[in-house]
Parts: structure tokens; C-alpha cells; sequence
């Protein structure tokens, strides 16, 4: 998945291929949200890790790279990422069937912006104030859609939702957290070989949840947990190619079309109206995000611009 591509990057490609895996991965998280309330979180992991494989091993079968992305020099590594990928996912998942949809997705987004404030306390990157700025707004946007349920704690109202919301919080914490552990394997490690370790890992990991009390699922829900870990595998694949095509700059933005579609699904799929707050908070959020990527492009201008004036050494 890292081979070079023989045609030039074609930045309209770039942002089909990238909104054309945000509606397979939407596809997979409205599958998880069709199985229903009754399956457990560590099986719902399992089924979304390993029929994640099938398009994954085809696809580097394909390619001739299945056997070479198997090789690693930090299994350590993967077996980390692993184990904090699948908790991040136990607890999205658990929250996904606790909350309309809208809602659950519009928290996710916390993760992109935690990532920046783990990236400047463990790898030491440099944060200046206008990105600081941005995340502190994102996270305002964040307790814009999460107060009103955690308000209702105490009085003992909506409990369902109320633990749904800290799930889906701490899952988005973890969730930075693998996007920092992610960045460390890159810098040795082939995208192919993390995926696919993923996929294993995540997988091994997931069963040993079955004492915990995995249940017989329907042929319904087992047909949508099984959609779910094929869409997760062709979304991962998808994702990978849209950054061989664009910058990440261009690609990124429209990550948040899911919102779109999330409100779109969660009204006629599911009944679930969209609150003011949620839709106030999850623009909130979109606008920082945005921000930040929009920051992100002019620093990587302004660096290039310095290399260009930069005398020769010597």
C-alpha cells in the first residue's frame, strides 16, 4: 500500500476517493447501529477486525505485498496499537448504541483535536496559540453536545444516553492516543503492515472478551456486523488511496461531510432528531477542525517558502 503509483497525484481523485470512504465508513457504523443494543462490545470489535481482513488480504494479495507486509521490526509496536485500538473501539461502539447518531459522531470529532495537544506534550511538536485557540474552541463545541445529557445525571434522567456520552469521550481520548502511537510506526513501519496488524491484533484481542458474555446474534444482526467489518476494511483502503492522490490539507476537510450524512441516516433510518445543541456544538467543532487544517496548510507553505530562500550550506 506504500508502492509508489505511476500516475502523477490528482487532487479531484484524491477528494472523491476520501468522500467516497467517508460514506463506507458511515455505512459502517450505521451497520453497527442496525445490529442493535444487545451485542457486546468486544464481539461487535471482533466482527468489525476480522472480516476487515478479506478486502484488506485481497487487496495486498493483489498488489503481491501480502507476504512482505507481515514483516516487522516492532511487533511491540503493533501489539500496543492493537490493544488501545480495540479498547478506543469497545468504547465507540458501546456508545454508538447508546446514542443518536448525530450526536455520537459529532463527539468523535474530539479526537483530531486531542491529537494535537498529545502530539505537543509526548512527541514534543511544536503548538502554536492560533492552533491552541482552535482546539480549545473544538473542545467547548464538544461540551456544547455533551452537557445537556451529562446535566441529567444526577437526577437519574436518560442514564442510557448519559453513559453513551462518557463513552463516547473516553473513546475519543483513546482514540488520540493511537493517533500518536500511530505516528511513532510510520516512521519505520509500511501503512500496509500497520493495517494488517491491526486488523490481527485488534482481532486476537477481541475474543478474549468471550468469558465477558458474548451472545448467538440473529442472521439480521450477524449479516450487519459482518457488512460492518467488510465496510471498515474497503474505508481503510480507500482512505490510504485518497492521500496518494492529494495533500492531506486538500483531503482532509471533508472528513466532516459524515456529520451530513449522520444527520441524513439518523432522521430516516433511525427517528432521531437532531438537538440545537448538537447541531450548534457539531459546527463548533467542524469550524475548528477546519481550522486547524487551513493552519496546518499555511505553516507547510510558509516552511517550504523558508527552504527555497535558505542559503546553500557552505
Amino acid at each position: 500500500m506504500d508502492r509508489a503509483i505511476a500516475t502523477a497525484p490528482n487532487p479531484t481523485r484524491g477528494i472523491l476517493l476520501k468522500i467516497i470512504s467517508v460514506v463506507v465508513f458511515v455505512g459502517m457504523q450505521t451497520s453497527i447501529k442496525l445490529a442493535g443494543e444487545g451485542i457486546p462490545a468486544g464481539q461487535i470489535v471482533f466482527f468489525r477486525s476480522f472480516f476487515a481482513l478479506i478486502p484488506v488480504v485481497a487487496y495486498l494479495a493483489w498488489l503481491g505485498d501480502l507476504r512482505t507486509a507481515l514483516k516487522t521490526d516492532d511487533l511491540p509496536g503493533h501489539l500496543g496499537r492493537g490493544l488501545i485500538g480495540v479498547t478506543s473501539m469497545s468504547l465507540g461502539f458501546f456508545a454508538l448504541t447508546k446514542l443518536p447518531y448525530p450526536e455520537w459522531i459529532s463527539i468523535t470529532y474530539a479526537a483530531p483535536l486531542l491529537t494535537v495537544v498529545f502530539a505537543a506534550v509526548f512527541l514534543k511538536e511544536v503548538v502554536r496559540l492560533y492552533r491552541w485557540t482552535a482546539v480549545i474552541v473544538g473542545l467547548v463545541g464538544i461540551m456544547v453536545v455533551s452537557l445537556p445529557k451529562l446535566t441529567l445525571m444526577g437526577a437519574g434522567l436518560e442514564t442510557g444516553e448519559t453513559i453513551g456520552i462518557l463513552a463516547a469521550l473516553a473513546s475519543s481520548v483513546v482514540a488520540a492516543v493511537a493517533m500518536i502511537q500511530i505516528r511513532r510506526l510510520v516512521r519505520r513501519e509500511k501503512t500496509a503492515t500497520i493495517v494488517i496488524y491491526f486488523s490481527l491484533t485488534s482481532s486476537g484481542i477481541a475474543l478474549l472478551s468471550i468469558p465477558f458474555g458474548w451472545v448467538m446474534p440473529t442472521g439480521e444482526q450477524t449479516l450487519f456486523l459482518v457488512l460492518s467489518g467488510l465496510c471498515g476494511g474497503v474505508g481503510q483502503l480507500l482512505l490510504t488511496a485518497c492521500y496518494r492522490q492529494a495533500d492531506a490539507s486538500t483531503i482532509a476537510p471533508f472528513e466532516y461531510t459524515s456529520l451530513i450524512l449522520a444527520i441524513a441516516i439518523g432522521w430516516f433510518l433511525f427517528g432521531e432528531e437532531v438537538s440545537a445543541t448538537t447541531l450548534l456544538g457539531g459546527l463548533i467543532v467542524v469550524g475548528a477542525g477546519i481550522y486547524i487544517i487551513y493552519r496546518e496548510r499555511r505553516l507547510g507553505i510558509e516552511r517550504g517558502k523558508a527552504r527555497k530562500v535558505s542559503p546553500p550550506p557552505g
